[in-house]
């Protein structure tokens, strides 16, 4: 490789990146060893120098000799990185449909009239250290040349030739446009149903709760033998949801749980049992959380050992969903609710601003507070952004229930007919089949099985259409089909040996072979 003799070789100390402006004219670098042999000619030619100093003269050229072939070997091979470099890049961006043509020869600065061909890639020379040589490949790859991406059809799609050999393939792409039209409706519906999902709507149902205690082995009822089991009994608290028109204590009545209504245990956030700590001293409170227990039950028992009557203190704390708020008594007065969840609330007071026309005229950001509205505020008048945050202290969580059972361990076993009626909110029964319906994946699994093998079909369409266009290209003109499929070969050929610069038609011709 050849260069050219304007452009100055780079100093040792100099950057290696193909970025620097080392040979750009009107900015000509000196090494050490010219400006040595400048003043050494001019100091031999003033003075006659002894033996002694000529030697070390020469020594000294010597020296500088081998400096400055050694710069002009590692700017050799900084050009040689640079113009590969940029002939991958052009050839990576030309693609492959232009390999019929010549590729343009490339060129560094200061020798812009001087043409590459690379035979192989640049070695080392011997000298240069590697970390050198490593600078302007590390830094090509940081920041490669922008590619050309050939589009990519979509696998399910015919291409336009395909479509003109195959007339039936019209009704094919009816049914792509279909598919995707009812492919953006599913999705819509999808999002649709997750939204609905985050906010159920719920209507009130009224859950039976029913408290009664069994016993066992008392001494009242069966006389006491050796060697029996210690007398016992158990509390239980059940409950169900109750159906429109129907009595569940009816005589005869089958009692089967619904289930799409949620089990019991959903339905409270705590429960504590109090028993007579006179009597069970150790462990007389008994607490039952939803949190650390998530698992849904149909009911709670409690059994222990014992053959004293006492009465049990039961405290329900209810599970809202939304969570739910009790409104104090100045905010109840003015809304006429006495639990609701935040929201509701707040369009309440809404409503209520909107039927007395207390809005201001003047700044329909704030409302006019009546007697009733000041005794909940405090304010003449209210901005509306601060409803929120001002009726925070009228809410409180709602009470609990509290219940009463007498632990009887005499007469009939069960023991109790008391049943309490609490109204509850109960999600829809197709809630639970909207989500059954998202977190469903066969069907879409079935789809895409089909889509699949509608691809791998598409696929082999495509494969016998190249495979048609190839022998018919043959058979219409062999000759010139021949040629042009060698000389696209020759060309991949020269692509994956690194010679993208090379010309058929100019190395045809003598004065290729008469350049330096």
């Amino acid at each position: 490789m050849s260069m050219n003799n304007n452009n100055p070789p780079k100093s040792l100390g100099a950057s290696s990146s193909p970025f620097s402006n080392a040979g750009m004219p009107g900015n000509p670098v000196f090494s050490q060893a010219q400006a040595q042999a400048q003043l050494s000619a001019g100091f031999q030619a003033q003075f006659q120098l002894s033996q002694a100093q000529a030697l070390a003269l020469a020594q000294s050229k010597a020296q500088a000799l081998a400096q400055a072939q050694g710069q002009v070997a590692h700017a050799q091979f900084q050009a040689q990185l640079q113009a590969q470099s940029l002939s991958l890049n052009q050839a990576q961006n030309a693609g492959i449909g232009n390999l019929g043509s010549s590729s343009p020869s490339f060129s560094t600065p200061g020798s812009a009239n001087v043409k590459r061909i690379f035979q192989r890639p640049p070695m080392r020379p011997p000298g240069v250290p590697m970390t050198n040589t490593m600078s302007p490949l590390r830094m090509m790859e940081l920041t490669p040349a922008a590619r050309r991406k050939k589009q990519k059809l979509p696998d399910k799609q015919l291409q336009e030739r395909v479509a003109a050999i195959l007339p039936e393939s019209a009704l094919y792409t009816q049914l792509l446009d279909l598919e995707t039209r009812v492919d953006a409706a599913v999705a819509r519906k999808k999002v649709d149903i997750q939204e609905a999902l985050k906010n159920p709507p719920s209507v009130q149902k009224t859950l039976r709760i029913y408290v009664f205690n069994t016993f066992a082995n008392q001494v009242q009822t069966i006389p006491k033998k050796p060697n029996a089991e210690p007398p016992m009994w158990t509390l239980k608290i059940i409950g169900r949801i109750l159906e429109e028109g129907i009595d569940p204590d009816q005589p005869g009545f089958v009692n089967k749980s619904n289930p799409f209504y949620p089990k019991f245990s959903s339905f409270f956030k705590r429960v504590t049992i109090s028993l007579d700590q006179r009597l069970y001293p150790d462990n007389h409170i008994i607490i039952w959380e939803h949190a650390r227990s998530p698992a849904p039950q149909e009911g709670f028992e409690v059994k222990r050992k014992g053959e004293k009557e006492f009465t049990v203190n039961i405290r329900l704390e209810m599970n809202y969903v939304p969570e739910k708020f009790k409104l104090s008594s100045a905010l109840m007065e003015v809304l006429g609710i006495e639990v609701d969840t935040r929201p509701r609330i707040l369009a309440a007071i809404w409503h209520y601003v909107k039927a007395r026309k207390l809005q201001n005229p003047y700044d329909p950001s704030f409302f006019n507070c009546d007697a009733q509205l000041q005794k909940v505020f405090g304010e003449d008048r209210v901005k509306f952004t601060m409803v929120s945050q001002k009726i925070s202290q009228h809410l409180s969580p709602p009470p609990p229930i509290h219940l009463e059972h007498k632990i009887k361990l005499s007469g009939n076993s069960p023991a109790g007919n008391a049943c309490y009626d609490v109204i509850v909110d109960v999600p829809f029964p197709i809630q639970r089949e909207l989500s059954a319906l998202l977190a469903n994946g066969e069907k879409s699994k079935e789809i895409d099985a089909c889509d699949e093998a509608i691809c791998a079909t598409i696929r082999k369409i495509h494969d016998h259409c190249r495979r048609r266009a190839f022998f018919l290209g043959f058979s219409q003109s062999p000759v010139e089909f021949i040629n042009a499929l060698v000389q696209s070969q020759s060309q991949d050929l020269k692509m994956v040996a690194g010679e993208p610069s090379r010309s058929a038609e100019k190395e045809r011709r003598s004065d290729f072979f008469n350049q330096s």
